[in-house]
């Protein structure tokens, strides 16, 4: 569902941090998910209840994780699950915190680039909404019919139809953002588009091969099963270009074809990574493999980051240009050019 309810990045860092702590001091499970439960608020707190409850009555981790819902990362109760097979839950959710951190830290250097933009479309909004607000009192003042934006819109029937406007713009925005988020089945088609748009296809690919290359060091560092341990890593970028042909990688690898020759037939991985995989493979050790990939595409990722928050803060500056332009345009037809031509018609 893209409204029901999931964890943040920052509480599903720190509750994994905690986790790995206890777990390496040697705590119950038991105690550390009641203390966990105690301490939450908010939406956390029943989820957080199930997962205790769960461990009190006996049930596994992965079981009361799961028995949550879609609260927590799918990605998360998976690795729970092989680190009851290890016993390395300090491990595991050490790593999972340092996933998440890094998710984090992605996403707070893109808002940080692009806040200055948001300001301006801020302020060019509100200067909107004045102009339509003086509207009104100049149409009363002088009984024209003063229109400076050509809208329709003036006074204050008008700033209110303006802004219901601009919030049903925001949630549609919002939706669209959350099912990008969830990997809604209908937003594949937008995916797909935004990976053929120069530089920004580029730099969102980055982004994906990070994500995906961290998840296959972390299944496979966990000694989960090749093809859950695919399936799980394809499925956490949440992205067209590797849940399409996640069927017949799968289906290639239960013939006992190879990862490389897998990921070969799906056409959608880079020359590099395929060269990794198949070295990794040949020396058997494709998690150091996905582990070394990862850092290097963590590095493009930032650039990516950086380069998607410039291409954003200019499709802003643009949007705030043409709005200026407009109305500007449109007051000096209305207040100038108009009464002029009405003068030389009267004449």
């Amino acid at each position: 569902m893209i409204f029901s309810p999931r964890i943040s990045l920052r509480n599903v860092g720190q509750l994994c941090r905690r986790a790995a702590i206890a777990y390496e001091a040697g705590l119950d499970a038991r105690s550390i998910w009641a203390k966990e439960a105690q301490r939450a608020g908010g939406a956390a707190r029943r989820p957080l209840e199930i997962v205790s409850r769960s461990v009190a009555a006996g049930d596994s981790l992965s079981e009361a994780f799961f028995a949550a819902g879609n609260y927590f990362p799918p990605l998360m109760g998976e690795l729970i699950a092989v680190a009851e097979q290890t016993g390395r839950f300090d491990a595991v959710f050490k790593q999972l915190a340092e996933n998440y951190q890094e998710q984090l830290q992605v996403r707070r250097q893109f808002l940080a680039t692009i806040a200055w933009p948001m300001i301006q479309l801020g302020l060019a909004l509100g200067v909107i909404g004045l102009f339509i607000w003086i509207s009104g009192f100049i149409r009363q003042m002088t009984g024209s019919d003063f229109d400076p934006l050509g809208w329709g819109l003036y006074g204050a029937k008008g700033v209110v139809i303006y802004l219901l406007i601009l919030a049903a713009l925001g949630g549609i925005i919002f939706v669209f953002l959350q099912a990008v988020r969830r990997g809604a089945f209908w937003i594949r088609p937008v995916q797909r588009f935004v990976l053929r748009v120069p530089l920004l296809g580029g730099a969102v690919n980055k982004i994906l091969l990070a994500r995906l290359t961290w998840s296959l060091y972390l299944t496979f560092d966990a000694g989960m099963e090749i093809r859950r341990a695919v399936r799980i890593s394809l499925h956490s970028t949440n992205h067209a270009t590797y849940l399409d042909p996640l069927a017949s990688i799968d289906r290639m690898l239960e013939q006992g074809n190879s990862l490389h020759e897998s990921f070969l037939q799906a056409r959608c991985f880079p020359r590099d990574l395929l060269d990794a995989v198949a070295v990794g493979e040949e020396s058997g050790r494709l998690a150091e493999t996905f582990a070394l990939q990862n850092r290097q595409y963590r590095d493009q990722a930032r650039s990516g980051s950086a380069s998607l928050a410039v291409f954003a803060g200019i499709v802003i500056w643009v949007l705030v240009a043409a709005l200026i332009i407009y109305m500007i345009f449109h007051l000096f037809v209305t207040a100038y050019l108009q009464p002029i031509q009405k003068a030389l018609a009267g004449g």
